[in-house]
């Protein structure tokens, strides 16, 4: 069959650097770091006292008391940005068949907040029996966000959650992509959320000694391709895309960002939480994507890496970047925008996939900022265009960006400048 195209139609973003899209896309391109000490629980005592939080957002003003009984804070971020994808893209005008609008929305974690209150108390007043929240369960479960969307806007199309960890909501906009291009639907919802800046979330990360503990200096901490990272540092928020099939793209007259023209998929099969020393799984999956979308490795002008700031995840990514696009990958830009906004686990690949798209709309890479003269990692290529403290403008045809799970998940996604 003749498979359709798919464009990107709306963007959502509330994320630590910003709580709308032009506003978070500003920050990026100024290198602004949204890192700075943890407000949402009391810290002192854990390695790291620091996180990437959204902030000067009130649920209470978006919510009414009731809805809010019913939300994880993951929800609530998930709700946000949709809405503003929604509103984005015009998905609520009259005349869209919501028979054929679906919502994939995903979760690394989910309600993890909930758990924690719901098996803290639990834990402190066991003698009196269970005695838990009616809303424990549907507040917990990673798949309710995209329910909640769905339900809102009573959206009737395919509607589930991805769960593969940091590579949760790029398999989010890989689906989605796949279901629209294969006719199952004329739009999708995709993208990711994650609110996991409590004590589980920081102290089960600290215990592997996966965070930065750069405590004197948060906004320093996510340094990702330099020789003194200690670690990630873990963001929270919520980024949303709507795909939409072309054609009704263009029948409605909506405004198009950029084509979404291949998604690959691959695993490490390697280890529960490393990354394959040698990149195996990063290599195997940007080339399951460039044969997906048709496309050679020249024609990537930018690579929007997974670069999370850990030594093991940042060399093989490095090298796996080199083995698939050889001699051009000194031509092409890299960066990674964790750098600013932390790593935000299964919200991630949406987020860098909405910066992806704001790169090619405007001609310029975000960089990766933190990264002094002299800080060099000796196994990292230092000739490659890390985009190193300063965003660069360029003409860019086409981003490639990555994300990579706990687990050997791995998912990479392709956007290119939309062509009638």
């Amino acid at each position: 069959m003749e498979l359709k195209r798919v464009v990107v139609t709306g963007l959502g973003a509330l994320t630590p650097i910003g709580n709308d899209v032009e506003t978070t896309w500003e920050n990026a391109v100024k290198g602004v770091s949204g890192a700075g000490p943890i407000t949402h629980f009391d810290a002192e005592k854990f390695k790291t006292r620091f996180a990437c939080e959204v902030k000067d957002w009130d649920p209470a003003a978006k919510f009414d008391r009731k809805k809010l009984r019913t939300l994880d804070l993951y929800a609530m971020y998930a709700l946000e940005a949709a809405d503003q994808a929604i509103e984005d893209a015009g998905l609520e005008n009259e005349g869209i068949d919501k028979n054929r609008v679906g919502v994939i929305f995903a979760a690394g974690i989910g309600g993890l907040h909930t758990f924690e209150e719901e098996a803290g108390y639990y834990a402190q007043h066991a003698d009196q029996g269970p005695k838990y929240n009616p809303f424990f369960i549907p507040k917990m479960i990673a798949d309710i966000a995209a329910g909640h969307i769905s339900i809102d806007h009573g959206f009737r199309g395919p509607n589930f959650a991805t769960v593969s960890a940091c590579a949760s909501s790029n398999n989010a906009l890989v689906d989605a992509f796949n279901y629209i291009r294969l006719g199952q639907a004329d739009a999708i919802v995709a993208g990711g959320a994650e609110a996991a800046v409590f004590p589980a979330g920081v102290g089960g990360f600290n215990s592997m000694k996966a965070l930065s503990t750069r405590n004197e200096d948060p906004q320093g901490a996510s340094r990702p391709f330099s020789g003194s990272r200690d670690g990630f540092v873990i963001g929270e928020g919520a980024a949303a895309l709507v795909l939409e099939e072309l054609e009704h793209a263009k029948a409605r007259g909506a405004k198009i960002y950029a084509e979404v023209v291949g998604g690959g998929l691959s695993a490490d099969a390697y280890h529960i939480t490393a990354t394959h020393p040698e990149g195996l799984g990063a290599r195997l999956v940007m080339e399951n994507a460039l044969r997906d979308a048709g496309m050679k490795p020249e024609d990537i002008d930018y690579v929007n890496m997974h670069g999370t700031s850990t030594p093991v995840g940042d060399r093989g990514e490095v090298k796996a970047i080199k083995e698939v696009f050889g001699d051009h990958a000194y031509k092409m830009n890299l960066s990674s925008t964790k750098s600013m906004t932390g790593h935000l686990l299964g919200a991630a690949g949406a987020l860098e996939g909405l910066f992806s798209v704001k790169a090619i709309q405007d001609g310029i890479v975000p960089p990766t900022i933190n990264h002094e003269e002299g800080d060099n990692d000796p196994e990292i290529d230092y000739d490659l265009n890390f985009t190193f403290n300063e965003a660069q403008k360029r003409d860019i045809n086409a981003v490639l960006s990555n994300t990579f799970g706990f687990g050997g998940h791995n998912a990479s996604i392709i956007f290119r400048k939309y062509k009638d």
